[in-house]
């Protein structure tokens, strides 16, 4: 049985005030500051749940003027016929929007926004130590420290790869992917490299170099992934893509988990085609406990924290609460899609 929490704290649907917007948070999750942000000009609906089910959703949904989205439910020509001509604003807690049909929000005239560059730190600092650990086995050690097979050290145990002097190969140069560069700088790498849809001025500032797909995956000593789930991009990485870099290149994402052919990579990791990877993301995800994947030495995973701070999340809802209220008052939103 749905319960719900509105501004008077109830645990039914409230009688609204007549004049302000009705706002729908899929989630009790979302941090305090962005619901006191929504409060102040909207009456607000907060589904109660931590795992909020797309049913649930859409249940609650009819009669709202805008929904904040907390988890990744596909907003639809479903959602939007449920959701019914109400519905003015639709704001995503997260960077992607890979669960939006952004083209069909639009066409109904239906603001749609994000929060992109909020999280773009957190998310960086999360593939730097994804890419440290990758690279110089520290899952693989504590398997050996948990089993007893530490013994003692040798010139030859557990050699990793060095950072220092390297190659790093960005694929997507965007805000998380510029960040990510920005923080490997203190690390003496020997050269930057990114590829995309084209040159950019900010890879340019960064001394980072523009090249083909083809030619950053034989050059780079590690291959960061930081690109949006797109046509374009599902299943880039997959055995071909692999079959290209280095024996001893180090992979890492933390764009999206269908950006990666995972029996490729787990066929790759166990084959040594590649020395190791670093995953904040998955497909699919989360893992189940007995999948391929978590049984890898040279796999380090973590199961997508890559903007769980606790600013990051409280300046995530702030952005995609403000969305809403731009949007609501006919102004542009923060980060329009």
């Amino acid at each position: 049985m749905l319960r719900y929490l509105t501004v008077t704290r109830g645990f039914v649907m409230c009688k609204r005030a007549a004049m302000k917007p009705h706002v729908l948070v899929t989630s009790n999750t979302v941090p305090s500051e962005g619901i006191d942000l929504l409060r102040t000009k909207c009456d607000v609906t907060i589904i109660q749940s931590a795992n909020t089910t797309r049913e649930d959703v859409l249940q609650a949904l009819p009669g709202h003027d805008a929904v904040l989205i907390a988890e990744h439910f596909n907003v639809n020509s479903e959602f939007l016929n449920i959701a019914g001509s109400a519905l003015k604003v639709v704001s995503t807690i997260s960077a992607g929007y890979d669960h939006l049909d952004v083209p069909e929000i639009k066409r109904r005239g239906i603001k749609v926004g994000n929060t992109p560059e909020v999280l773009s730190a957190a998310v960086a600092e999360i593939a730097v130590l994804l890419l440290l650990n990758a690279a110089r086995r520290t899952h693989e050690g504590r398997l050996k420290l948990e089993r007893g097979e530490a013994g003692k050290s040798n010139l030859q145990w557990l050699l990793g790869q060095d950072l220092q002097g390297s190659t790093v190969g960005i694929v997507g140069l965007g805000n998380i992917g510029q960040a990510i560069v920005k923080r490997l700088k203190g690390f003496d790498v020997g050269r930057f490299i990114y590829t995309g849809h084209s040159r950019k001025k900010a890879g340019d500032e960064l001394g980072a170099h523009f090249v083909s797909l083809d030619e950053l995956l034989e050059q780079s000593d590690f291959v960061v992934v930081a690109v949006p789930l797109t046509n374009e991009t599902l299943g880039l990485f997959n055995a071909n893509t692999f079959g290209k870099m280095k024996k001893t290149a180090v992979f890492v994402n933390v764009g999206r988990g269908k950006v990666v052919n995972t029996d490729a990579l787990v066929a790759a990791l166990r084959n040594q085609t590649i020395f190791a990877a670093g995953l904040d993301v998955t497909d699919p995800e989360p893992l189940p406990p007995d999948h391929e994947l978590l049984k890898l030495p040279n796999a380090v995973i973590i199961p997508h924290l890559g903007s769980a701070t606790k600013k990051t999340r409280r300046d995530m809802s702030i952005t995609a609460a403000q969305n809403i209220l731009n949007g609501l008052e006919g102004k542009p939103l923060v980060y329009e899609l």
